[in-house]
């Protein structure tokens, strides 16, 4: 759940002052002071004293109502909370608004209104009745976009009138709070995947460690340190107390490639292979980490996040939570990229120790193939998601896209062709029974072949 608040003083600066107050008079509150003037007037033109006090009357309460409502309008406090802040595409996220009247006076007719993007649905209006002083109105709505982004919400504008409808004057508050919607996460069925290389999957890898990775060789006794972790023959040979390696395990990795290309893709809207990619690149992310995998978001522009740190990869710590929000509020603003090739990937892939890769790919030209032949190497096992624009588009696969295929297989790559409207899951599976060699029935048809 994430909050927004609008305390009292953050409002648009309002400038004129009296200015201001006078032109939020009504119809009414015109008329009223356009009658007393002209009874004035009148009453001084006549010389009658009780038509000048009727005059008078009828001009003085417009003024004072205007007076009353521009010095009430400092008074009134508003908050806005969202739950969740956060919510995948197609999912409905909930908009809380309280008023609170911090005056000692009661408020009149309160008018609420919340300004959001029209792709999140229509703009909110409210009516509130009269508020005592020191009490409290609380209002919701709902919001829900198909389209994945970062909203905004508000200002919150509030109108006010006094009891008698002479005046009516606006208030903007300043805060903003944004709703962030993140693709749309398909649950994965929780294959083996096997055949990885040495740090992925069953097999994990042993680190040695005591105070961290640096530790590669046996260190001084430190106080606090456990005196049966003591190695006693290299005491011996330094003569001073040497404390023996631990082993602990490092967590499998898997990094998640997504190509944003924008000659690689064609279409646009929901259904499109470019959000079914991205849609991809989140369910895998997600699944990666409830298997407890150490993982990272790249893109082909070379940006990797979580980013680089230690090792450029989150595992399943407080710190990874916060980093896998950070990868799907990445892949809920990405767009496309100006770039024309993966080879910026290719240069983050350091090589030997980098786990799982798992590509969401558009087209490919002979060069991007090669270059994605040469990524392999630089993995323990990878996994290609080929998404044919030609097919999405036309429904006529690209004679090239086969030949693509081709080329990655041959490279050490389980490559499958994703059809439109494709299940990721399925598709998921088909990849563990290519890599476990195991012949599938019907791979042709969800899978793009075997």
């Amino acid at each position: 759940m994430t909050t927004g608040g609008m305390p009292a003083a953050q409002t648009e600066d309002d400038k004129g002052g009296l200015r201001t107050a006078l032109a939020g008079l009504t119809t009414r509150g015109r008329s009223f002071l356009a009658a007393g003037i002209a009874a004035a007037i009148c009453a001084y033109v006549l010389g009658q004293s009780e038509l000048l006090r009727v005059g008078l009357l009828l001009a003085v309460l417009p003024l004072v109502c205007t007076a009353v409502l521009y010095r009430t309008r400092y008074r009134v406090a508003g908050s806005r909370r969202l739950s969740p802040g956060r919510v995948p595409a197609g999912a409905e996220a909930r908009v809380h608004l309280r008023m609170d009247n911090v005056s000692r006076l009661p408020t009149g007719l309160l008018m609420l209104q919340d300004r959001v993007p029209y792709v999140l649905g229509p703009r909110p209006r409210f009516v509130l009745d009269r508020v005592e002083a020191g009490g409290r109105r609380e209002v919701s709505y709902r919001v829900r976009s198909d389209l994945r982004g970062r909203y905004p919400l508000g200002p919150l504008q509030l109108r006010l009138s006094d009891p008698f409808g002479m005046c009516e004057l606006t208030r903007s508050f300043s805060t903003y709070d944004t709703l962030t919607v993140v693709p749309r996460v398909e649950p994965l069925p929780p294959v083996r995947l096997t055949g990885e290389a040495k740090g992925y999957g069953e097999g994990r890898q042993r680190s040695l460690a005591l105070a961290g990775e640096d530790d590669v060789i046996p260190r001084g006794y430190r106080y606090g340190d456990d005196l049966r972790r003591v190695h006693w023959r290299l005491t011996a040979r330094y003569g001073e107390l040497m404390v023996r390696r631990e082993e602990q395990p490092q967590r499998s990795r898997c990094t998640v490639l997504l190509d944003t290309r924008g000659t690689a893709y064609a279409g646009a809207g929901p259904d499109s292979a470019f959000e079914w990619a991205v849609s991809g690149t989140a369910s895998t992310l997600v699944h990666m980490l409830e298997r407890g995998f150490s993982v990272r978001l790249l893109t082909d522009t070379g940006t990797s996040v979580p980013g680089e740190g230690t090792d450029g990869f989150a595992g399943a710590s407080q710190e990874s939570a916060d980093a896998a929000g950070l990868m799907m509020d990445t892949l809920a603003v990405v767009d496309h990229s100006d770039g024309t090739g993966l080879s910026r990937s290719y240069d983050v892939l350091r090589g030997g120790n980098e786990g799982l890769l798992v590509a969401f790919l558009g087209d490919l030209d002979e060069e991007q193939a090669a270059v994605l032949a040469r990524m392999r190497q630089r993995s323990g096992g990878a996994v290609a998601f080929l998404l044919d624009s030609e097919a999405w588009v036309h429904g006529v696969p690209d004679e090239q896209s086969e030949e693509r295929l081709r080329m990655l297989r041959e490279a050490g790559w389980t490559a499958l062709a994703v059809p439109p409207g494709a299940g990721l899951g399925d598709l998921w599976r088909e990849a563990d029974r290519q890599r476990s060699g195991v012949a599938s029935t019907g791979g042709t048809a969800r899978g793009g072949g075997s």
